[in-house]
């Protein structure tokens, strides 16, 4: 702190430092508390001919995108930025590598006017968090500047900064105040000392700009100032003891008072303080005690929101202690309930720091859905494991969030494990939604056994929801998903078609899981047309970046895969199944009968990319979920299919015969013309005529007839004029006693 009373020490010394810098593109400030990091950045906005764009780093901003959307509204407020980052922020699940941070990246580097973005505090940043900082900090252009505060090095590539010449630094030292800049800060606090008395002091602090403020207003009522200065120590025990003993005990008791229990509040308004101590008048309490040298922070320019300044809030929290901590517990208590219309997320700080589990859990849960649905995850996390898991047993709704995140995370144990607490019979009965949500949970991650077991179970429990709750669009994605694969199409398409109108209000990536499965139903009925828009609706306007990251999206990106090989896109579908596989190999014990249809799909896919091992790998894994999931009659239908495809490629590797050219040459014995095979394969008659030839070359023929009686001769085909059932495994019109073909007249 660099504060005389109601007026700042001007930093001339370091505001030239400042100025010397503007040539490099990173300011580091870094010292610890009470060094004046914040006033410095204050007067730079001042002394500086740039805008500046200001965010004060809160824990809470180690979600990476709380923090980009704080960056993004600070950048605002110079002018606009880019909607495209907007719209990556707003996604399904933003994709902070791939599509948000260079987004972030882009929008700096293409701002019209020099500006400087100062960042406070920013040694809270841990993590994910501390790699957007990094890549901030790269991507500040020429002429502007990224200004850090600091209480220890941030987590950045400070050498190579350093080696580029683009990073200027203050540290401890810069920051300590000179000899003549402690008697400016005296003079402006109004006590009188000497020179000497000034030396000697600011020898004794080290020149600590908060330990200086802090002697002078005890020095300014001390009979021998002189003296009493040589015995001041700078060390934190020491001022907190000043603080303590020379600033609080001269406050009115009832002052003293309202500021211990309001300590509890990292920011201090006057309804919010009224609300807490249940009183009156605290807006002009907080105005009068601001002009009393108290420490106290402006935060506006209308004096209507404070904060402290650390140690003085320090210094009052324990003294809070001291009082016992249920005094403690309850004004954090009370502090949650009062905050938590205007801000949810400081109100569930209040009830972690208050240690009340229910509380915590009332405050959670409503927010869970939209949360886990927006890649707030990182968020839930931090609330969860400050709690830990004692606390999270011992409430409902807690439990429910955390088998929300370990489903997210692809963990049905953790599923089980969360909603057990719950669902078991030995413990007392709970609130029947809750009891149902558990269920539905369950249904969704951790399925085992037959279809319509969890089908009917995931019915009950979700008739217990209300028609507008956030979790009816998973409801329907079960049960439509459940119905499809037994072979109730009609049903199934009405269920998932409703589960997609919910998502796209409440929860975008369930409306991208509904349309993966209608779209694998319109291939199975032929549509490959439909298919294929279902498929360009999940990944419209870039909806669902992000979605690589959780590992219970891994059937999108399978179904994804599957339509674009059946399109013929090799490239893209080729991409979106290894996306998939990687997905996959990340569940943990998850649903059943979700894993073992990505599995197949895959297959599938596989097949038509022409890779028959990998298929015929994918199927040997599902055959023990396929084993347990026996009403699964689609699945079981694409399984069967998809193996006769495999082995007669496996027959054709002696040619080769690649599984695109086997699936042409089971259409030769029939009497379909190239342009009649083209339409049933969903390829152009030009890939037929190609394909056909290729055939030929392998086969050592020149015509459709001799190719057809080498490849029985060969083994490749059955015998009779239609060769090995045209076409096992391809999912056109050609198959039309597949299960689940059109049974509805849909479209």
């Amino acid at each position: 702190m660099a504060s005389g009373g109601d007026r700042l020490v001007t930093r001339t010394r370091l505001l030239h430092k400042l100025r010397a810098a503007r040539d490099h593109t990173v300011v580091l400030l870094t010292a610890p508390a009470g060094y004046g990091k914040s006033t410095l950045l204050g007067q730079w906005r001042s002394d500086d001919d740039r805008p500046f764009a200001g965010l004060a780093v809160e824990h809470r901003h180690n979600d990476p995108v709380l923090l980009v959307s704080s960056l993004v509204a600070a950048l605002e407020r110079i002018e606009p930025v880019d909607p495209a980052l907007h719209t990556a922020l707003d996604s399904v699940r933003p994709d902070l590598d791939q599509i948000v941070i260079p987004r972030l990246v882009d929008a700096i580097r293409s701002r019209d006017r020099p500006f400087v973005l100062a960042l406070d505090d920013v040694h809270l940043l841990r993590g994910e968090a501390a790699t957007v900082l990094a890549a901030l900090a790269e991507a500040i252009p020429a002429g502007s500047g990224l200004a850090l505060a600091s209480r220890e090095e941030p987590a950045l590539p400070l050498g190579r900064l350093r080696a580029r010449r683009l990073l200027a630094e203050l540290r401890a030292a810069d920051l300590a105040m000179t000899t003549d800049e402690a008697a400016e800060l005296v003079r402006l606090a109004g006590t009188e000392l000497s020179d000497d008395a000034v030396a000697v002091l600011t020898r004794r602090t080290e020149g600590w700009p908060a330990g200086l403020y802090l002697s002078t207003l005890s020095l300014r009522a001390s009979a021998d100032a002189e003296r009493d200065a040589e015995l001041f120590a700078g060390d934190d025990r020491l001022v907190t003891d000043y603080v303590r003993d020379e600033l609080l005990a001269r406050m009115a008791a009832g002052d003293r008072g309202f500021m211990i229990r309001t300590a509890v509040l990292d920011e201090l308004e006057g309804a919010a303080c009224d609300a807490l101590i249940d009183g009156t008048g605290s807006g002009a309490r907080l105005r009068r005690l601001s002009r009393s040298n108290l420490l106290l922070v402006p935060l506006d320019g209308r004096d209507q929101r404070f904060r402290c300044h650390a140690l003085l809030r320090e210094t009052l929290l324990a003294e809070l202690r001291r009082r016992g901590a249920d005094e403690e517990a309850g004004l954090h208590r009370r502090a949650a309930r009062v905050l938590a219309a205007d801000d949810i997320e400081r109100a569930i700080g209040h009830a972690i720091a208050a240690g009340d589990p229910l509380l915590a859990g009332e405050l959670i849960w409503p927010i869970t859905s939209d949360y886990a649905s927006r890649g707030r995850e990182a968020t839930l996390r931090m609330w969860t494991e400050a709690l830990g898991p004692r606390s999270i047993a011992g409430s409902p709704e807690l439990c429910l969030t955390a088998a929300t995140l370990a489903m997210s995370g692809g963990d049905g144990a953790g599923v089980e494990h969360w909603t057990g607490f719950i669902l078991d019979p030995r413990s007392e009965p709970i609130e029947g939604s809750l009891t149902a949500l558990a269920r539905i949970l369950r249904a969704a991650a951790a399925a085992r056994g037959p279809l319509r077991d969890s089908r009917e179970e995931l019915v009950a429990a979700a008739r217990k929801l209300e028609e507008t709750s956030p979790w009816t669009s998973l409801c329907r994605l079960i049960e439509g998903s459940t119905l499809w694969l037994s072979g109730q199409t009609r049903l199934a398409v009405e269920r998932l078609e409703d589960g997609a109108r919910r998502g796209a209000r409440e929860t975008p990536s369930v409306e991208a899981l509904c349309r993966s499965q209608l779209a694998l139903i319109d291939l199975d009925e032929g549509d490959v047309t439909a298919a294929g828009d279902q498929i360009d609706r999940v990944l419209a306007d870039h909806r669902l970046y992000g979605l690589h990251q959780a590992p219970a999206h891994a059937l999108v990106f399978a179904a994804t895969a599957l339509v674009r090989a059946v399109q013929g896109r090799s490239d893209e579908a080729s991409r979106e199944l290894r996306m998939a596989a990687s997905l996959l190999d990340r569940l943990r014990d998850f649903n059943q009968w979700y894993e073992t249809e990505t599995r197949i799909v895959l297959a599938r896919a596989s097949l038509l990319l022409d890779d028959a091992a990998g298929c015929r790998r994918l199927l040997a894994d599902a055959e023990g979920g396929l084993e347990a999931v026996a009403d699964a009659a689609v699945l079981q239908a694409w399984v069967e299919r998809s193996r006769l495809e495999a082995e007669a490629g496996a027959a054709g590797e002696r040619w080769p015969l690649t599984p695109a050219e086997l699936r042409l040459l089971h259409r030769l014995p029939t009497h379909l013309s190239f342009r009649e095979i083209a339409d049933e394969l969903y390829v152009s008659l030009n890939t037929v005529k190609t394909q056909t030839g290729s055939i030929y070359r392998k086969l050592g023929v020149s015509s459709r007839t001799e190719a057809v009686a080498c490849a029985r001769t060969a083994g490749l085909l059955g015998e009779g004029p239609g060769g090995a059932a045209a076409g096992p495994g391809s999912p056109g019109r050609g198959d039309a006693g597949a299960p689940g073909a059109r049974q509805d007249g849909r479209r």
